[in-house]
């Protein structure tokens, strides 16, 4: 029993630690892949150490000693399944601190698993090293011509609890993946945007923005008159050109340009400009919410419209759907339908995304959506820099069976892509005649939206601007429809 036990403590407990001790240097700086990094180190140590231990322990001692060296895998099993339950297959739970403490051999790894937000370490770190271990003792066995004996009392048990637990935590992981996806994250914009926003920034000597023919009508020249700018994603290109054309000399210094003309997405420039930190918002029509907290913070929204746009449902151009019924995609987005073949396309399971509460697309679901309850969302699970993982609502994916939507600008112009096909709704296409028209069902309003009683002189005159024959110029050169015919 000692000889086991320490057999035990030496390769399940000191080994292993020395191993994740060189693999938290690897993952900290030595290699890219965090996986890699980890997994690398324990399982070309664990070959070594499960070869090793074999050769110190004699033929007859080999039955109870492999069912010894199995009782491991069994354990992680049963452990990561029990906290797959616990968390809901969720590895930004906080109970899986708690399962660290029943591997604190692996605890270096561990520690930047939950700060990388690589949670499938919490199982393959550990399996890694017990499955290669057991490798390496079958490794040794067959170089020495030794013909493993197995107590099959023994082993069964122990393989059995292992398939079990892995089959309950793969049965969890599944359920999840119904609803939860890999994180896609943003890359630009410091983690706000989906897009890359510098072919619109006022900063960058070649910039997309329109040029006006003749000089500005309206100028504003001192930098402490300049309205703070800020917005939807979609609605940057807009007020970037605004900016570009009206505040003088605004892209020849980047620290103001930086300050004034901002972009923090939907959800936090409406926080932005009821605070005070920002004079005008850029976007679709505010959510109830954020009307809501600005009558709580006693401030009354000034809506100006500068602009129509179409607020488009796309799909992969292989779905064989061209056109919807309003209908139908209340029906889509409530649940009641649920397959392709529901609505003239393949036997196909609907995958229909949404954005995150607040921001300005979703609110204009729900406008559609009206008194029809909307389904759950599809969601994702995102790393965070210092603090594990997060779950947010996922962003769009081309799947052949998925539908999304935005506005058509966003979809076909700032971030142009050639795989997906635009919807019509009730036979009618969002393209520019429909929208200007209003026969488009779901023509948009692009609002600059104020506090009423800003302070800010600037602020009517830039207003009346934008309404105006020059703004309205850059409006339909951006590639909006014109407010104001």
């Amino acid at each position: 029993m000692g000889k086991k036990l320490w057999l035990l403590l030496l390769n399940f407990g000191a080994v292993p630690l020395v191993l994740s001790i060189f693999a938290f240097f690897l993952m900290s700086g030595g290699l890219n892949n965090i996986m890699i990094a980890a997994l690398l180190p324990l399982s070309a140590g664990g070959i070594l150490a499960g070869s090793f231990s074999k050769r110190r322990v004699q033929s007859g001692e080999l039955p109870g000693i492999i069912t010894l060296f199995l009782f491991p895998l069994a354990y992680t099993a049963l452990l990561w399944a029990v906290f797959m339950l616990v968390s809901g297959g969720f590895y930004g739970a906080n109970s899986w601190l708690f399962y660290s403490l029943f591997h604190l051999a692996l605890a270096p790894i561990y520690f930047l698993a939950m700060f990388s937000g690589e949670g499938r370490l919490f199982l393959w770190a550990p399996l890694a090293y017990e499955l290669a271990f057991v490798g390496g003792v079958l490794i040794a066995l067959i170089i020495s011509r030794t013909r493993p004996c197995f107590d099959k009392k023994q082993v069964l048990p122990v393989l059995l609890v292992f398939f079990l637990a892995m089959g309950t935590g793969a049965a969890v992981q599944w359920h999840r993946s119904q609803t939860v996806l890999p994180s896609y994250g943003f890359e630009y914009g410091g983690g706000y945007s989906s897009t890359d926003l510098t072919p619109y920034e006022v900063t960058n000597p070649d910039n997309k923005l329109p040029k006006l023919a003749a000089a500005s009508t309206f100028t504003i020249k001192n930098p402490s008159e300049l309205p703070i700018l800020d917005g939807a994603e979609a609605a940057f290109p807009v007020y970037s050109a605004f900016a570009n054309a009206a505040y003088e000399n605004i892209g020849q210094d980047m620290g103001k340009a930086g300050e004034v003309v901002s972009f923090t997405n939907t959800i936090y420039a409406y926080e932005r400009l009821i605070s005070g930190e920002v004079d005008i918002y850029f976007g679709a029509v505010p959510s109830k919410e954020q009307i809501e907290m600005a009558k709580k913070d006693g401030k009354e929204l000034v809506m100006t419209p500068i602009g129509k746009e179409a607020f488009v449902f796309f799909v992969n151009p292989n779905n064989q759907v061209d056109n919807l019924k309003v209908s139908e995609i209340k029906e889509i987005y409530s649940g009641k339908i649920k397959n392709w073949s529901e609505v003239g396309g393949k036997n196909k399971k609907i995958i229909a995304f949404q954005r995150p509460k607040n921001s300005g697309s979703q609110t204009l679901l729900e406008k559609i959506m009206g008194d029809t309850p909307i389904m759950k969302p599809l969601r994702e699970d995102v790393p965070e820099g210092m603090g594990g993982i997060i779950e947010q609502v996922a962003d769009y994916r081309n799947y052949d069976n998925s539908i999304g939507f935005s506005f058509r600008f966003f979809a076909t112009g700032m971030k142009e892509n050639p795989d997906i096909k635009l919807l019509a709704v009730d036979g009618l296409e969002p393209n520019p005649e429909n929208i200007a028209s209003g026969k488009y069902p779901f023509t948009a309003t692009l609002y600059a939206i104020t506090v009423k009683d800003n302070p800010k002189q600037a602020i009517p005159p830039f207003l009346e601007w934008m309404q105006g024959p020059q703004g309205q110029e850059i409006v339909e050169r951006i590639g909006y429809i014109k407010a104001i015919e």
